[in-house]
């Protein structure tokens, strides 16, 4: 029987954060080759340290001209993310920052076991495990803890790149302990923030007199309460932060990219790798499954495991785990999907539109939980399965 009366913690990282610059880096550079070629081959990973920003890994485009003009961007596209995100210290600037570019072609090999051919379907990008996870405690059906953690951090950086508070830095962390009382979250029982200022003089105190007006505003009513513990920068002076303060690398937030914490995870990382890598585009696609599992009050929160093979295109495996919240059984929800949607990685990404310039966006403040876009961003999100999934149960 699951806990109904129990504290839970999730962190989550700012824009700014060394492996979130690295992970914006990533996706920009898959955006530019998607763009080109919705069916690029995209596997890039970056890692950044003062004044040093080096990207590696492999992509593919069909034609090698066009490729080659591509390469020549990486440059511009490194800047131009880090230039957003607001770095402009003396050893990380977006004008002087060193980038080294050591992307190259696919490997032959990897490609004739993925790609599709007369005799064979495209095949999975690699073999894994991934995870998808759903639970009603919040509107956009995700852990609270992990749900409001990322909220935090992006109205901070809305006012700090407005220009409202201007002596808030880039990097940033947040964490929530969350309090949850007959499976319900009720409360907070401590508030940890972390973030750069960009005033030497600025306190502890200083900061939370800045900060907390927003935590407040981003959290529910009643939520904060005098027995809340606030821990506000609580090493003290936070002026010297991102790659300069400490490395990144692209895909060491994989837990703040999904739940928090609060559901299994398959081990793969998002950022970087085109969809048809499993690792991200059945991630994706097995939130999508959870979500609409919930949405349609087949279960308060279910959990689902798909798994694959490199080269092999059906998934190996179907698995769902309600919590013994559901009102069918894990076996009728496993047949319904597998009859609802193509689990083939063609298949989600034809059926949620992955073959866009939709990635960098989704490199801070979480992969799920978000809104769908008018372009086809963050469609995974959508619950347009629900009536389907009653359907099938």
């Amino acid at each position: 029987m699951s806990r109904s009366n129990f504290t839970f913690t999730s962190e989550s990282v700012s824009e700014g954060h060394p492996d979130k610059v690295c992970d914006r880096i990533s996706d920009a550079v898959l955006d530019a080759f998607i763009s080109e070629e919705p069916e690029a081959r995209v596997a890039c990973e970056t890692f950044a340290t003062t004044n040093r920003v080096v990207i590696g890994g492999e992509v593919g485009l069909s034609d090698k001209n066009i490729l080659k003009e591509y390469m020549n961007r990486i440059d511009d596209i490194a800047r131009a993310c880090i230039k957003d995100i607001g770095y402009e210290q003396e050893k990380f600037h977006h004008e002087t920052v060193e980038v080294t570019n050591l992307l190259h072609e696919q490997s032959a090999h990897i490609a004739q076991g993925v790609d599709a051919s007369e005799n064979k379907d495209e095949g999975a990008g690699d073999q894994g495990i991934m995870f998808g996870y759903a639970t009603d405690e919040t509107e956009d059906l995700m852990p609270a803890p992990i749900q409001y953690s990322h909220a935090i951090l992006r109205r901070l950086a809305e006012v700090r790149k407005n220009g409202t508070e201007p002596t808030l830095g880039p990097d940033a962390k947040s964490q929530l302990s969350v309090k949850y009382q007959n499976g319900i979250p009720t409360g907070v029982t401590s508030i940890v923030l972390s973030t750069q200022h960009l005033d030497e003089k600025m306190t502890s105190s200083d900061v939370r007199s800045v900060v907390e007006p927003y935590i407040r505003e981003v959290l529910p009513d009643s939520w904060i309460s005098n027995e809340t513990q606030w821990h506000v920068n609580p090493t003290g002076k936070f002026v010297i932060g991102g790659p300069d303060g400490d490395a990144g690398l692209t895909g060491r937030k994989i837990i703040v990219d999904t739940y928090g914490g609060a559901a299994p995870h398959g081990g793969g990382a998002f950022s970087g790798k085109d969809p048809t890598k499993v690792d991200r585009s059945a991630a994706y696609a097995a939130r999508y499954l959870a979500k609409n599992i919930v949405g349609a009050n087949l279960a308060k929160k279910c959990s689902i495991q798909l798994s694959y093979a490199i080269g092999v295109a059906k998934p190996l495996s179907i698995y769902a785990d309600t919590f013994g919240t559901g009102t069918v059984s894990e076996e009728t929800i496993e047949n319904a999907i597998a009859n609802c949607m193509d689990l083939t990685p063609m298949g989600i990404r034809t059926h949620l539109g992955l073959n866009k310039p939709i990635y960098q966006r989704t490199a801070a403040y979480g992969h799920f939980g978000r809104k769908p876009e008018k372009d086809g961003g963050f469609s995974w999100e959508k619950l347009d399965l629900v009536d389907e999934l009653k359907s099938k149960c």
